[in-house]
């Protein structure tokens, strides 16, 4: 059963014709376009800020050292915490594979901004 949306009526189906187009990208190159051009730059920075503090997060790192290092909020280290602890399941499996596969143990290295005059 559906839930309700919002608005107080069913929610309609879910597309997966997003995720179908993410999975067809070829390289890192190529996704990074792709979001730049799909979502804001605000939008992004909030995705990969959470990506970050879930990384903190299966490091054992605390919260004041997670808020210090990606500049989120107790808000979101929490709401973080609490997806790694309830979700699928599904990110804690990515960032467990970038910890182990990733040089050094830092996963992601940060991209040099590619669209310098977008608006917030």
């Amino acid at each position: 059963m559906r839930s309700p949306s919002p608005r107080g009526g069913p929610q309609p189906p879910r597309s997966t014709a997003l995720y179908e187009a993410i999975l067809r990208l070829q390289d890192l190159e190529e996704c990074l376009r792709f979001f730049d051009d799909l979502c804001a730059v605000t939008e992004l920075r909030t995705l990969e800020q959470r990506y970050d503090v879930a990384g903190c997060l299966m490091q054992g790192k605390v919260y004041s050292e997670i808020r210090r290092e990606t500049g989120a909020s107790s808000a979101t280290v929490s709401r973080v915490n609490r997806m790694l602890n309830y979700g699928t399941g599904q990110v804690a499996q990515s960032v467990r594979y970038d910890l182990e596969h990733a040089p050094g143990g830092q996963p992601g290295l940060t991209q040099p901004d590619t669209q310098e005059g977008d608006s917030l």
